[in-house]
């Protein structure tokens, strides 16, 4: 596993309310980018999140994060439309938006999963996996075969960890 910290945000969660990464603090989350009218490996990607999602229910510091990288067409209502599509449960899955500036900053700088103009939607099909203390613990290729029980015996190993 790697380790990189992850600066604070603040973004839009699929309510509409603001969210920030303090939300986060001593919970270990697992992270992804996608679009909600990508046509191609987001479908695939959320279905694996709620997968995970599973995988970790009944752990109250567990949750996941899918970031927008089309928060022109991806509104709050749009996110919120498309979390119910994926089961997403409240309070433990988040789709955020926020500014272009914004997102491409976490994408690029902080996951290193690369750039977000609003134009190109080419984007990573890599999950992060971050600790308690906001560290990239991992990174996952979302379409290998064995990702889900990866992913989530990596995440309950760190659950585990004394905070």
């Amino acid at each position: 596993m790697c380790s990189s910290d992850l600066p604070d945000f603040q973004l839009t969660d699929q309510t509409g309310a603001q969210f920030s990464s303090a939300a986060l603090k001593g919970k270990v989350w697992v992270a992804d980018f996608i679009f909600t009218n990508c046509p191609g490996p987001c479908p695939m990607m959320s279905s694996k999140m709620n997968q995970i999602q599973k995988g970790l229910a009944g752990n109250d510091n567990a949750r996941l994060v899918s970031f927008t990288i089309d928060p022109a067409r991806d509104t709050p209502q749009v996110l919120a439309e498309y979390s119910k599509h994926f089961e997403a449960e409240q309070g433990r899955w988040f789709f955020l938006t926020g500014s272009v500036d914004a997102l491409n900053d976490l994408s690029k700088n902080a996951f290193h999963f690369g750039d977000i103009d609003g134009k190109n939607f080419e984007h990573s099909i890599r999950l992060a996996l971050i600790d308690r203390s906001s560290q990239i613990r991992g990174f996952y290729v979302s379409s290998d075969k064995d990702v889900i029980p990866t992913v989530v015996a990596d995440a309950r190993r760190l659950l585990e960890e004394r905070p």
